[in-house]
């Protein structure tokens, strides 16, 4: 079942929710006739349409809004905070073309602050699939939740079969201990690549698919830091505030410290390009993620 075909489920068996776009139909397009009586498009205008649907979710709706992630998050952060996060209502944000998924866009238009501003919200909690199939997988029980939280959409096609999902669990791929790499969003398909190579080098490898990063599955986390030598982060971020923080706020709220070797945006916007050339230009590849990871771990002489 794809987005489409599941947001015509849930509106048939359940009036209750809503579709909303601030002009950004890309991901419902060919079924806004079919769910007329259920569907606002507000226009360009993300602020309006966070409060419209603060105020459907206030009278029993469940809206579920879309826009591009960088406006969604930036834009609108005041109303989503406010109207959305306070009263701690069930409204579902989607943004779409997060991250390096942006590719040829500028930095007005990258959201590479997206996980950090959208966590920082009480009551809001974050969903980063991996590809389609985790999106497909997830996206049900993450619409169906009572809480509000933010998605970054995403099409690409899978690399692995995924296993269930269940929100606040990672899915772990191999028991490895000498490196564990720690990834969410569309960079796990990178991350998965470099874990082959780098088991075809010799290392024991172990790959965390981070689903929600809030709640974040902190007994997995702790369980692989005990067992791994080296802790990788991944993603399509800056690295303030995203997973490379979250990691360092758990392991000191449970006394903890292991080596870290963060791979983010390091406080830059990334050139824009078609999203091969990003990774290439970037550094983001699976080639080059195994070869700075290779380097590092072998520096540490672990």
């Amino acid at each position: 079942m794809n987005y489409e075909q599941l947001l015509i489920e849930l509106i048939s068996n359940d009036n209750r929710y809503f579709v909303m776009t601030a002009e950004n139909r890309a991901a419902m397009r060919g079924i806004t006739n079919q769910i007329k009586n259920n569907f606002i498009d507000t226009g360009i205008t993300e602020q309006t349409m966070i409060g419209m649907a603060a105020g459907l979710a206030l009278r029993g709706r469940v809206p579920i809004v879309h826009a591009l992630a960088t406006f969604l998050t930036m834009r609108a952060f005041e109303f989503i905070r406010t109207d959305v996060g306070i009263p701690n209502l069930p409204v579902k944000i989607m943004g779409s073309v997060a991250g390096f998924l942006s590719e040829a866009n500028g930095p007005t238009h990258q959201a590479i602050e997206d996980v950090s501003i959208m966590r920082g919200i009480p009551n809001m909690n974050v969903f980063c699939p991996a590809d389609l199939q985790d999106f497909n997988l997830g996206i049900k029980k993450v619409l169906q939740h009572d809480n509000p939280f933010y998605i970054r959409y995403l099409n690409l096609p899978n690399v692995v079969e995924h296993s269930e999902f269940e929100i606040g669990k990672a899915e772990v791929f191999g028991n490895g201990k000498d490196i564990a790499i720690l990834v969410y969003g569309m960079l796990f398909t990178q991350a998965f690549k470099v874990k082959e190579i780098l088991e075809k080098k010799g290392y024991s490898v172990r790959l965390l698919n981070l689903r929600t990063l809030k709640p974040i599955d902190e007994t997995e986390i702790l369980k692989t830091v005990n067992e791994c030598k080296l802790i990788v982060t991944i993603e399509d971020h800056f690295i303030t505030g995203g997973l490379y923080s979250i990691l360092a706020e758990l392991l000191l709220r449970n006394k903890k410290t292991t080596e870290v070797l963060p791979i983010a945006l390091m406080n830059k916007w990334f050139k824009p390009a078609l999203l091969n050339d990003v990774l290439e230009y970037e550094g983001f590849t699976a080639n080059k993620l195994a070869i700075k990871i290779e380097n590092y771990f072998e520096e540490k002489n672990f």
